[in-house]
């Protein structure tokens, strides 16, 4: 079972101030994340992830006000230094960043992965991501959003590139003759003269390669647009968490599409998304799951539904038809497996709903209060385990805390990571030295 945590909401939807959080420091200073780096590893833990978006949420109203206002997915930084920072004081555990294929050039994201890799000694991951959100549009000068499959088709592009500039430059390029002088064997050096139909690249990276040769591939797509992209050359799947039957679809037509594309289904994980609380007694893990109903106000509820689905909620009427909703998020090319998608699967596109429930649901659904696992190491750990072998025992978990940092994670870390390990679950330490290694058992190909 492969764990990793994700660190890239610490700080927003409130819980920069559940009781015990960022004491005596606040975000986005290194030395709270590089703290709970050195405990993670201590634990074992394989990788900490960072998703990332450089827009405000702005969709709620036509506003960013309720965003800064309530900290809904506010502020984000670039954490590439952040991770480079936590490298220096961690020598296994490996570290996950997101950048967007529908903004970035390949060049420049091949690069700095390129360094990132050198940095961290081969422990780097590319979280690859096809941007769904406006207000990411607009500071890339972009009045509207892509179509949805265009925007899978230019990462497929994106991905490609990259591979070829990481692969440009053969390992044995350094000569460093003192002798005669030589420096490197420009016959180990290649072009890649990429023309596509959205990017043009002569390459090479001027670059050596890095431990890993390339970074490990995430993606996250659940769309079946987005299932085919990431069967198309992820190493691993990020995929949605608290819900077993979708889950089990996503894992299925992930299968399908690495078939089609002539790859082993066996190799490629899925993490899932699964937010845990875990505490020395049960009723003390309950009390902390009630208390994040209180994190968020209606409007910071309402803020990040919106941003999150691509959908104002502020003009919803009285009540409405599911499917109508869904049709209207469609069109506008956001995102396609969103909360509506999921209230879609759960109670059918010809549901009828009243505002006040759909907020009541989406309460629950922003806070994660129904996705998340509470309870002492060994009830998580039955709970994760059953979950594991139910959708194939391939991959793990990622997961999130809706408490304070770091100690909820540390929480993880020290009380239910033994319990794993108890059990045969996870490893009691590292045994390779890349992030590849790690989470693969193989080399990157």
């Amino acid at each position: 079972m492969k764990l990793a945590y994700d660190l890239s909401f610490t700080h927003t939807e409130g819980r920069w101030a559940a009781p015990g959080s960022w004491v005596g420091t606040s975000y986005p200073d290194h030395r709270m994340f590089t703290e709970l780096a050195v405990s993670a590893e201590r634990a074992g833990v394989d990788m900490l992830f960072f998703g990332d978006g450089v827009g405000i949420p702005d969709t709620w109203k036509g506003s960013l006000d309720a965003a800064v206002r309530w900290g809904i997915q506010w502020p984000r930084q670039d954490m590439s230094p952040v991770i480079a920072a936590m490298a220096q004081h961690t020598s296994h555990i490996g570290f996950g960043l997101t950048y967007s294929s529908t903004y970035l050039h390949p060049f420049y994201v091949a690069r700095l992965m390129n360094s990132l890799d050198h940095v961290t000694g081969g422990r780097i991951a590319l979280n690859v991501v096809a941007s769904g959100r406006l207000s990411d549009a607009a500071n890339y000068g972009f009045d509207a959003l892509l179509p949805h499959g265009e925007r899978y088709e230019l990462m497929e592009e994106f991905v490609d590139v990259c591979r070829q500039l990481w692969a440009s430059v053969e390992p044995d390029v350094i000569v460093a003759d003192r002798t005669t002088g030589q420096y490197g064997d420009p016959a180990k050096v290649h072009p890649i003269h990429h023309r596509g139909k959205h990017f043009a690249v002569r390459g090479p990276l001027p670059s050596v390669p890095s431990p890993q040769g390339r970074p490990v591939l995430v993606q996250a797509g659940s769309s079946p647009r987005g299932i085919a992209a990431s069967a198309a050359f992820a190493d691993v799947v990020f995929g949605v968490g608290g819900h077993r039957e979708w889950q089990l679809r996503h894992r299925a037509a992930l299968d399908h599409e690495l078939v089609a594309a002539g790859r082993d289904p066996a190799e490629v994980g899925i993490l899932w998304a699964v937010q845990l609380i875990v505490a020395a007694t049960a009723e003390e893990a309950q009390r902390q799951r009630a208390a994040m109903l209180d994190q968020l106000s209606l409007e910071g509820i309402g803020t990040y539904l919106s941003y999150n689905c691509g959908f104002d909620f502020s003009r919803l009427p009285e009540s409405f038809v599911l499917g109508e909703v869904q049709e209207q998020i469609e069109a506008a090319q956001a995102s396609q497996a969103g909360f509506v998608s999921q209230l879609v699967d759960r109670m059918g596109a010809d549901a009828r709903i009243s505002r006040a429930e759909f907020f009541d649901e989406g309460w629950r659904h922003a806070t994660g209060y129904d996705q998340t696992i509470a309870g002492t190491a060994e009830q998580v750990a039955d709970e994760l385990q059953e979950q594991h072998e139910a959708t194939g025992a391939r991959g793990g978990f990622m997961v999130t805390n809706p408490g304070s940092m770091p100690g909820a994670l540390d929480q993880v870390s020290g009380l239910l990571v033994p319990e794993l390990q108890r059990r045969g679950l996870r490893p009691d330490g590292y045994t390779e030295d890349t992030l590849a290694g790690t989470l693969l058992g193989r080399p990157l190909r």
